[in-house]
């Protein structure tokens, strides 16, 4: 079989001679040619990423998303690509095609096109949808002209916008390598389905429906998602499972309204105290649920902590980059953590603070928890557990606000209202998905791959795993130190160059050699 392999090599390349061109074999796009490829044409796709990041995408505008939707498909179809508007129920998905012939396998790609919501107040720039490039001086960032990119380039250097590394700079990567493959006429080896989601950032609410709607048309045999940051060492990953979330709001009341406290205090009940005391009492002193069965089935066996110590953390290098003298102790290690599901706080709000604040006893304290989920956990299970807890801390529950006759009934009155956005998943890495990018991503970087058992964040692929039956799992290609989600989100351009060869390389890498 190999000798008619080379044989069909010889008799391309001869041709080629006589009619001065000829298709590429996937099979010959070795590594230094990957870098000779994206080299010649990266300079070219800055203007692309500049001009898609300038396109405001907060999902909860509609003019937003109508934007977004006009300029991918665009783009896409200048790819070859029929693409299609996916109606759900809420802001419609885009799937974009493009077959191969007799290909034997089809493979789904998942885009995320929105972005959080900015407060262009905290951002050390003008806008934070106007995407400027900026170098690093030693002390801080210092704006350089965005033609820059177009001389000899720093790989350090940084593009500073919203959704530069969450989640529109690996679309434009993917842009880049579909036009690289293109233009130097390589050979599709399988067929191409990317389907693109405009609400990830609130919880893709139409998502699990949608994907149920049209599965017919998403069939695929894999999944694999452009998304998230590499590896802290910002070395050539991929990761084969996140851990699902759930949110709750919680809301303990006290008086009708806010009460002078000099008035009321020690009379009425603080809800900021009995509060606070209701979520401490959730986790010990070292951070670990106190809840009763809330970690049941997870089990870090022998060969699972053989397959999370192969990741070289440097726990210390961690512990320096967030700023931490201590961790919990939920797991040994950083890998170890992420294994189980989690509480936490992630907004508090009571009274006034800073230059409004006055002397109340408040009428209100809010905590807004999410959960994070693993396969092994069912998340219905979960929030059950945390209902029972405040039942028993001597709470009753309530949804939206009490009523008067509640209030004069309960001493203690909480709110309890949640949402399951998306499940956990994970892939073996000795899955044929799992196999065929550990060879793709060997090919392009010449070294193994760093591969995470899990992801602590989330991302909502479970509705596609278990509607479609297919395996998945995520690529990333940004630096780990991006700020995705606050202000001045940022792209290392070296990994933006790194992106476009990894995806390039996904792109040429053939089934059944």
């Amino acid at each position: 079989m190999k000798r008619i392999r080379s044989f069909r090599r010889i008799i391309t390349c001869l041709l080629s001679v006589v009619f001065g061109s000829y298709t590429l074999y996937s099979q010959t796009v070795d590594r230094a040619t990957l870098d000779r490829l994206t080299d010649k044409y990266v300079k070219d796709s800055f203007d692309m990423l500049h001009a898609f990041l300038s396109i405001p995408n907060d999902a909860h505008f509609p003019d937003h998303v109508e934007q977004n939707i006009k300029w991918i498909q665009q783009a896409f179809g200048k790819r070859g690509f029929e693409t299609t508007v996916l109606p759900t129920e809420g802001i419609p998905l885009l799937l974009a095609k493009r077959p191969a012939a007799h290909a034997d396998k089809t493979v789904l790609i998942y885009l995320q096109i929105d972005g959080q919501p900015v407060d262009s107040s905290k951002w050390d720039q003008e806008s934070p949808y106007m995407p400027v490039l900026k170098k690093y001086d030693g002390a801080q960032w210092t704006a350089i002209p965005w033609d820059n990119l177009k001389g000899r380039i720093d790989p350090d250097w940084r593009i500073f916008a919203r959704s530069a590394s969450d989640a529109k700079g690996p679309v434009i990567m993917f842009l880049t390598a579909l036009g690289i493959f293109d233009s130097e006429n390589f050979k599709q080896n399988y067929n191409i389905k990317v389907i693109m989601d405009f609400e990830e950032e609130l919880g893709s609410p139409s998502l699990p429906a949608g994907v149920e709607k049209h599965k017919d048309v998403l069939q695929s045999d894999m999944l694999i998602i452009f998304d998230g940051p590499r590896h802290i060492s910002n070395k050539p990953s991929l990761t084969f499972g996140a851990r699902g979330i759930a949110t709750i709001t919680l809301t303990v009341f006290g008086p009708r309204v806010p009460q002078h406290s000099g008035h009321y205090g020690n009379y009425a009940p603080n809800p900021a105290f009995r509060l606070s005391k209701l979520l401490a009492s959730m986790k010990d002193e070292y951070g670990r649920v106190t809840i009763p069965g809330f970690y049941k089935g997870i089990k870090l066996d022998s060969k699972t902590l053989k397959i999370l110590a192969q990741v070289p953390d440097d726990e210390d290098e961690i512990m320096e980059k967030i700023g931490i003298a201590e961790t919990d102790r939920v797991g040994r290690t950083y890998q170890e953590a992420i294994q189980y599901p989690s509480i936490n706080i992630r907004g508090l709000s009571s009274g006034w603070v800073g230059s409004e604040v006055r002397t109340i006893v408040p009428s209100t304290a809010t905590a807004e928890i999410d959960v994070r989920l693993t396969p092994e956990t069912d998340p219905e299970r979960l929030i059950q557990l945390i209902k029972t807890h405040i039942e028993d801390q001597e709470y009753h529950l309530i949804e939206g606000r009490p009523t008067d006759e509640d209030r004069l009934k309960y001493g203690r009155i909480v709110s309890f209202e949640y949402d399951i956005s998306y499940e956990a998943f994970r892939t073996p890495f000795d899955s044929e998905v799992g196999l065929w990018l550990y060879d793709a991503m060997v090919r392009a970087f010449n070294e193994e791959p760093i591969r995470k058992r899990m992801s602590g964040g989330s991302i909502p692929i479970a509705p596609f795993i278990h509607t479609l039956n297919i395996p998945a799992v995520t690529v990333p290609t940004v630096n780990s130190d991006n700020n995705q989600h606050s202000p001045n989100e940022n792209l290392r351009v070296g990994n933006y160059i790194e992106g476009v060869k990894t995806f390039l390389s996904i792109l040429t890498q053939p089934f059944n050699e």
